[in-house]
């Protein structure tokens, strides 16, 4: 596990590496290319000599330029790769942390294989301390894997999607819905690059119809290369705060978190709020 930037956790754990997304504004892919690779003989590369996806049992190593040797972190850029060594990581620590689990892959792409995924369910699940924070593209696959009785329900699990736009949004409404009541679920919005609200009530709308509904909402902008020119409008930002905010929802209020990545939208007084079982941590 690592200590992270991300402003809304303690820190980062990636038992799983790389994604098939093709976001183009993926930091995590940019991130897995410049410091991928390991060492081989006296050379450097990023070939799987290894099972197809590849699994690790134990670390690869890189050889720096500096004749340093160390773990290669993401020994196939961003292959997606199950870095198995790494499971036990949370069980090491004591304290409890917010984990945000997978920042360099998508844990339910369709691309990963389900074991890979039960078994970081299963070790969260020894180290009950943490609350373990997930993301995803395909929310779809945390209703398949209820369905299987194998999508944990206990408070310290929390469930994501991520949208950018309206489809992703009503997509990721659609899925999250279908999963039991007791299950806490969150939106994050990043990059926000276009008006997803379309109207008010966008979010009151989509609530009342699906349940559970999002606990949480994260807002982020755009940042990396060609972000200046895709930043959010302020009153983008200011929809999804009313519909968070409006008392006439059954669900009101629900906590926002903006990153700080939209100062320069927002200004100097983000909202930066947390649920309340992911204060305590937070």
């Amino acid at each position: 596990m690592n200590n992270t930037r991300i402003d809304w956790c303690d820190s980062t754990w990636n038992p799983v590496t790389g994604c098939k997304g093709g976001c183009d504004y993926c930091y995590a892919r940019s991130i897995a290319n410049r410091f991928g690779g390991w060492t081989t003989g006296g050379v450097k590369t990023t070939q799987n000599f290894f099972s197809d996806p590849p699994v690790l049992d134990s670390p690869l190593l890189l050889e720096r330029k500096s004749g340093k040797v160390v773990k290669a972190p993401y020994p196939f850029a961003f292959t997606p790769t199950f870095h198995r060594y790494r499971l036990e990581e949370p069980l090491k620590k004591r304290k409890g942390q917010n984990i945000f689990v997978g920042s360099m892959a998508d844990l339910f792409g369709r691309w990963v294989p389900t074991k890979w995924i039960v078994e970081v369910l299963d070790i969260c699940r020894e180290a009950p301390q943490h609350n373990y924070l997930f993301l995803t593209k395909f929310p779809e696959r945390y209703a398949e894997l209820d369905h299987m009785a194998l999508l944990p329900h206990e408070e310290n699990f929390w469930y994501g999607a991520t949208t950018t736009n309206v489809d992703q949004m009503e997509w990721a409404a659609d899925s999250i819905g279908n999963l039991p009541k007791s299950c806490n679920t969150f939106l994050s919005i990043e990059p926000l690059v276009e008006d997803i609200t379309c109207s008010i009530g966008w979010l009151s709308s989509m609530i009342q119809s699906s349940v559970p509904y999002f606990k949480w909402i994260i807002i982020g902008a755009m940042t990396g290369l060609g972000s200046e020119s895709r930043q959010p409008c302020r009153e983008w930002v200011e929809k999804i705060v009313e519909d968070a905010k409006n008392e006439l929802s059954p669900f009101y209020p629900i906590p926002v978190f903006m990153k700080d990545n939209l100062r320069k939208v927002w200004g100097r007084d983000l909202i930066q709020e947390f649920p309340e079982k992911l204060e305590a941590q937070g």
